[in-house]
């Protein structure tokens, strides 16, 4: 494989059946990696076990399946790669301060923490001013998670979608957490280990994602990986504005239970801003048709 070989992926998190704005993502990332030439690997981000069963991804691939989305490579599953998490770990521990937070949820959702625009929180950075004797004392009696110190530093990037993107480490992030109190590896260092340890060379992925990206960029920094390239194109919304969501039960599963996959890509393509009228299609008639530059910028309402 040359260096210059595009490689997309597509890394859904089987906490439930995919809604049509994750099938969306996973059109755009297969037809910009193809329409280049490329080649596209699927990644199933099932890091918490039992939030994710193997049932759960197993519908996943056979949806893709159904509209002609497969991986050029074996399918990576995030809960059998604990090992190389491990190991990147270990390196961030070398070039960077990593220290135990034993801070509680309640703690973490106090009145006075300062919220991010994504949900998140910046963490006040109570813990890193623990001596080591009171971690030793609190490690008795608590299982810590793990947190890396961020410096006051500015990551500026362009997005091939939401175009040029700055955010401050210190002020905008905060110090976040590589794995958790249970020991499961968060979800922004396993992203970072996987996308460098496949290749990957683009990124495309939901808007709600764009927020995450500075922090990604920093560990791969930290770890000597490159840096892909990001387009985060915007979310899928009801007729009412409403972001779907599997939470709420939006399941693309029953679209299928009414429509053929290539009126469903069809209607999709059209959404976006791929075709300009919602005719039925397959995925390869789209492939010499797409450009990112059609995705629209606004919601897309389906």
């Amino acid at each position: 494989m040359s260096n210059s070989t595009v490689i997309g992926r597509f890394a859904p998190t089987p906490s439930g059946f995919m809604h049509v704005g994750n099938l969306l993502c996973a059109m755009v990332a297969y037809l910009s990696a193809k329409s280049k030439g490329g080649r596209f690997v699927i990644r199933i981000e099932d890091l918490d076990a039992m939030r994710c069963p193997k049932t759960r991804a197993i519908d996943i691939l056979e949806l893709l399946g159904a509209i002609g989305i497969t991986s050029d490579e074996g399918i990576l599953y995030q809960s059998e790669r604990t090992a190389a998490y491990k190991a990147a770990e270990d390196l961030l521990r070398a070039r960077a301060e990593i220290y135990p937070c034993f801070c509680s949820r309640a703690e973490l959702h106090a009145p006075d923490i300062t919220r991010l625009p994504d949900g998140g929180i910046l963490y006040p950075r109570t813990c890193k001013r623990l001596s080591v004797q009171d971690r030793l004392e609190r490690a008795k009696r608590i299982n810590p998670s793990l947190r890396i110190s961020v410096p006051n530093e500015t990551v500026t990037f362009t997005d091939g979608v939401c175009g040029e993107q700055s955010q401050n480490l210190e002020s905008a992030c905060g110090d976040f957490i590589l794995r958790r109190s249970d020991g499961v590896y968060a979800y922004q260092l396993a992203v970072v280990v996987d996308d460098g340890e496949s290749g990957v060379t683009e990124v495309v992925r939901g808007a709600d994602l764009l927020y995450d990206t500075a922090r990604q960029i920093y560990l791969q920094r930290l770890l000597g990986l490159p840096t892909p390239n990001y387009y985060h194109i915007p979310l899928v919304c009801d007729k009412t504005g409403r972001k779907l969501s599997k939470s709420e039960g939006d399941s693309a599963l029953r679209l299928f239970q009414t429509y053929s996959p290539q009126q469903i890509i069809g209607e999709l393509a059209f959404a976006a801003g791929i075709m300009d009228e919602p005719r039925p299609t397959d995925l390869k008639s789209l492939i010499p048709l797409f450009d990112i530059g059609k995705i629209k910028k606004e919601k897309i309402v389906f």
